[in-house]
């Protein structure tokens, strides 16, 4: 049975763990000794794990003692920034670079892509550089881990990761001037979950996969449909805005791996209030 790692068990990294752990031996970081001892009982290896940014914890080395390693720690403004995050990554850079790991999944963000609106959609094979990046710490962070490696490295950008209790609406109800005349780039928790175990169980190293719903509705469509659904106030009043000035991400690349969304439309998202 084949070892993963998971850096960071929180809200996508634990739905990913459940579906690896009936065919990989799973184990992953938590930083909070409670945390630990619920995964555990749920059949997680779990291991108490941070980057401050330096590491730190108690027998975290087996966990780059895996095969696979994936990498889901976003950066976190509060904690020092862009700067912060780096040094994370240079630390988990050095923790890779001196271990028997062959294969790593590092989750990052259509953050990346530029703010600017295009002709079609932003895909994988879009050039990106330091100056015309939307998220230059996401960037920073994509290149380090991907020179001068002795890993194989796929990198998967998420768009705006949304369901159960992370309900967009909640931000916006009853305020007036909401921007609903754009499209969205979102994708369900368990379809972020989905995504990462099939990459890993296809074996599909070397790449780079946007992960967004391929559905793109109106953000006045969505907020509309979850507030039915949830019985949250919608907004009060929305931008008067012409539509059809969108930046837009393309998910053909998963797709073409025989990948199917189980919920391609955000409209269909499931909200837990």
């Amino acid at each position: 049975m084949k070892t993963v790692s998971i850096i960071g068990l929180g809200w996508i990294g634990t739905p990913t763990a459940h579906l690896l752990k009936d065919r990989f031996d799973v184990k992953g970081t938590t930083t909070t000794s409670e945390k630990q001892e619920k995964l555990l009982s749920e059949g997680i290896g779990a291991v108490r794990f941070s980057l401050s940014p330096h590491p730190e914890g108690d027998g975290f080395n087996a966990l780059f003692q895996s095969e696979i390693v994936i990498v889901n720690i976003p950066p976190r403004s509060r904690t020092g920034g862009g700067a912060f995050h780096l040094e994370q990554i240079k630390f988990l850079k050095s923790l890779l670079d001196n271990s028997p790991v062959k294969k790593v999944i590092f989750v990052s963000s259509t953050g990346v892509y530029p703010n600017e609106n295009i002709e079609g959609k932003y895909a994988e094979d879009f050039p990106l550089t330091l100056a015309n990046t939307g998220h230059d710490t996401i960037f920073r962070a994509e290149q380090m881990l991907e020179n001068d490696r002795n890993y194989d490295l796929t990198i998967v950008r998420f768009g705006g990761l949304l369901g159960d209790d992370r309900i967009p609406l909640r931000y916006f109800t009853g305020k007036d001037n909401v921007a609903g005349h754009t499209r969205v780039n979102f994708i369900h928790r368990s379809d972020a979950a989905k995504m990462l175990a099939w990459i890993v169980e296809k074996e599909l190293w070397n790449q780079t996969f946007n992960g967004v719903a391929p559905l793109h509705p109106l953000r006045r469509e969505l907020y509309e449909k979850i507030s039915s659904a949830t019985g949250i106030a919608p907004p009060a009043s929305y931008q008067n805005e012409p539509e059809g000035n969108d930046r837009l991400i393309s998910s053909e690349e998963i797709l073409a791996t025989g990948f199917e969304f189980g919920l391609p439309d955000p409209l269909d998202f499931t909200y837990t209030v």
